[in-house]
């Protein structure tokens, strides 16, 4: 299976990904990204607390020198700091070498052009195109290569989001990924209590996979708020872009509502605004935007079509059932410290000062969370449930991203997996004997 995936490139080390590939990598980056003959370009490079991580960038780096590229080292960061560091040192594309949230036998690699743009999938396959052509000849004249510390500089851009913050009980899990490192200053610089958990990077992630949307990441996290009386716990990720929040009952709250929590303090600050949300979050979430006077646009899933519609739309703010939060001032790009600010800021404002409180008025429908099924052939699969709701008639019926289904006390939402033979269904109802019922309905016509 090709490590060019959708999004990113990833892949196991050191079979599927290496320092050959990765050097590769870096000379064929000039030319799909820069066009041949181009004017020497800039860019930067960071790396993840992972194993392989260092040795990994300096073969990408190698190749991106010799193609004639100058590079700004940047050495271990979260993936928010290489998008900042893209911006603030005005380089001409970033590259972050990580696997986010996946094991540590992962890595791979995050791509973005200047001012943090997406590079999507047809940039991906072209690399992909000319990584697998002959090799590159090397530039007539190497690039130059520079070290840069971005640390204080980020973190007192970050500074500037820590009004009104009131003095909580924060418990954070950064999973033995990078976010250990820089979030200490951080919480320095607010009243707020921090309790670590698993702050030292540790690329074997010896505690538990860095992945904090599965449940069984949580537990400890969970278990710490509820001893400690915290008032809220946030999870990271392995490379930090992505946030997941557990109210001070030590319960999770899904990222969707997050979303609806988060768009009331983005509308607070420019009201009218757009604000973005996947398709497969919960109802609410448009019928909260709309009620604050905001404009709800629904986005298909995937941070590359989030950050480009944010900038089509000219969107405040963004967020995804996955736990990525993105802002407009921060060049439309996920941030995951930042959305924890916010939520601490929305929390504090709140009379109660409870999660659970803003939570409670969110959650008016039932829904199954994200439900994966192997299956041999997923895009007949769907072809098959969409031909049943055609025929049925009465409902609403999308394909923005795999095939969505709207009645007016349920939807479901059905995707192919981009990396596996899976079929992913996020499935909504008024009530839980109704979600129960339609979710049973789905999966026979998935398997029938």
């Amino acid at each position: 299976m090709s490590i060019f995936k959708a999004y990113d490139i990833r892949g196991t080390y050191p079979n599927e990904v290496n320092e050959n590939v990765f050097h590769k990598i870096g000379m064929a980056a000039a030319k799909t990204l820069f066009g041949v003959g181009a004017p020497q370009r800039r860019v930067v490079v960071g790396y993840d607390a992972r194993v392989s991580s260092p040795q990994l960038a300096d073969a990408l780096v190698k190749g991106l020198l010799a193609a004639g590229v100058a590079v700004t080292e940047i050495g271990q960061v979260s993936t928010p700091m290489l998008y900042y560091a893209t911006t603030a040192l005005k380089t001409d594309a970033g590259f972050q070498v990580t696997a986010s949230h996946n094991p540590g036998n992962y890595n791979g690699l995050k791509i973005c052009r200047a001012q943090a743009a997406p590079v999507g999938a047809t940039d991906l396959e072209a690399l992909e195109q000319n990584v697998l052509a002959a090799d590159p000849t090397p530039a007539a004249q190497a690039g130059a290569v520079a070290a840069k510390d971005i640390a204080a500089d980020y973190l007192a851009m970050l500074t500037r989001y820590i009004d009104s913050i009131a003095p909580l009980t924060v418990v954070v899990d950064a999973g033995n990924g990078v976010m250990g490192e820089f979030l200490p200053p951080l919480f320095a610089k607010l009243p707020c209590e921090l309790l670590p958990l698993y702050f030292e990077p540790d690329g074997n992630f010896p505690h538990h996979e860095p992945n904090p949307l599965e449940a069984r990441n949580l537990r400890d996290l969970c278990a710490k708020v509820s001893a400690t009386r915290a008032d809220i716990g946030v999870a990271f990720d392995g490379d930090g872009d992505r946030a997941v929040f557990v109210d001070e009952t030590g319960k999770i709250i899904s990222g969707d509502l997050i979303t609806a929590i988060l768009a009331r303090e983005a509308l607070r600050r420019c009201p009218g605004a757009a604000i973005i949300y996947d398709l497969r979050s919960s109802r609410v979430v448009a019928e909260e935007i709309a009620a604050l006077g905001g404009r709800p646009v629904v986005s298909r899933v995937g941070h590359s079509f989030i950050k480009q519609l944010m900038r089509d739309e000219n969107a405040e703010f963004a967020g995804e059932l996955s736990g990525h939060f993105y802002f407009r001032e921060l060049f439309c790009a996920d941030n995951a410290e930042l959305a924890m600010l916010a939520l601490l800021r929305a929390v504090s404002r709140s009379p109660q000062k409870k999660l659970s409180a803003l939570v409670a008025p969110l959650q008016r429908y039932a829904a199954t969370g994200e439900i994966n099924f192997t299956v041999n052939n997923p895009q007949e699969k769907l072809a098959g449930v969409e031909q049943h709701f055609v025929d049925e008639g009465g409902a609403e019926i999308s394909r923005l991203d795999g095939l969505t289904v709207n009645f007016p006390d349920w939807w479901f939402n059905l995707r192919a997996s981009n990396t596996e033979p899976m079929l992913r269904l996020n499935l909504e109802a008024a009530t839980a004997a109704r979600r129960d019922e339609k979710q049973q309905e789905v999966e026979k016509l998935i398997f029938g």
